[in-house]
C-alpha cells in the first residue's frame, strides 16, 4: 500500500475508534459564528472555562456583536474580557480583527465562507495577532471551511505514537492530516475535537493513561490499525 494510502487508512481508523468509544463532541462552543471567532482569539494561552467567563461578560453587556465591540473603547473591552487573561493584549488583537472584519467582510464573519479555504486562511493570517491555530479555528468553526486545526494536544499524541518527528512545526502537523484526508468540514471539526478530548482525559502531559486510552491499540506507530 502506498505511504499516503497507509496514512489515510491509519488516520481514519484512529478517528473512527475515538468516535465509537467517546461519541460525538458537539464542538465548537459558541452561539453564533462571530462568537466562535471571538472565542478562538480569547482562548490563546488560557483554558476554555476562562473564555466562557469573558464571553458571558460580553453577552451580559449586550455587546457581543462586531459593531458594538468596534465602537467600544479598548479599555472597556479589556475590562470585560479580563477573565481570559492577557486581556489588554487580547483587546488589541480583537480590535485589529474587528477592523479587518469590517473592511473585508462588511463585519460579517460568515462572508469568509464565500472564499476557498486557502484564501480565507491567508487573509486571516494577515491580521496581526492571529496565528495559524487561531486562523484555522476561525476558518473551520466559524466559516465552515475545510481546514484542519492542530495544537499542542495534537503534537503530544502524534509524537507519542511515533507518527511525526519531534521537531515538526504547525504546518507540518497540519499537512500530516490535510494531505491525505478527505476535505470534509464535519470530519475536520470532529477529528480535532476528539484529539483534544483524548489528550485532556488520557494523553496527559506528565502521566499518560495509556492502558485505558481509546488510542491504545495505535501505539508503536499504528501497528494496531
Amino acid at each position: 500500500m502506498p505511504a499516503h494510502m497507509h496514512r489515510e487508512h491509519l488516520l481514519l481508523n484512529m478517528y473512527q475508534t475515538m468516535l465509537e468509544i467517546m461519541g460525538p463532541s458537539h464542538w465548537w462552543p459558541g452561539e453564533t459564528p462571530f462568537e466562535v471567532a471571538v472565542g478562538a482569539i480569547l482562548t490563546q494561552n488560557t483554558n476554555w472555562g476562562n473564555v466562557e467567563k469573558a464571553i458571558r461578560n460580553l453577552r451580559d453587556a449586550d455587546c457581543l456583536t462586531p459593531d458594538a465591540m468596534l465602537a467600544m473603547p479598548e479599555t472597556q473591552l479589556a475590562a470585560l474580557i479580563r477573565p481570559s487573561g492577557y486581556y489588554n493584549m487580547k483587546a488589541k488583537k480583537l480590535k485589529t480583527f474587528l477592523v479587518w472584519l469590517q473592511e473585508t467582510c462588511d463585519g460579517d464573519i460568515t462572508q469568509l465562507a464565500t472564499r476557498d479555504a486557502d484564501t480565507a486562511r491567508t487573509e486571516l493570517l494577515s491580521v496581526k495577532g492571529i496565528g495559524p491555530e487561531t486562523a484555522d479555528s476561525i476558518a473551520l468553526y466559524a466559516a465552515s471551511l475545510p481546514t484542519f486545526v492542530v495544537d499542542a494536544y495534537t503534537y503530544r499524541i502524534l509524537t507519542r505514537h511515533g507518527l511525526v518527528p519531534e521537531d515538526i512545526d504547525y504546518h507540518g502537523m497540519r499537512d500530516f492530516f490535510m494531505d491525505v484526508l478527505p476535505q470534509d468540514v464535519s470530519l475536520f471539526n470532529e477529528y480535532h475535537a476528539l484529539i483534544v478530548r483524548v489528550a485532556k482525559e488520557w494523553c496527559l502531559k506528565a502521566a499518560p493513561r495509556c492502558a485505558t486510552c481509546p488510542l491504545r491499540d495505535f501505539l508503536d506507530n499504528g501497528s494496531g490499525a
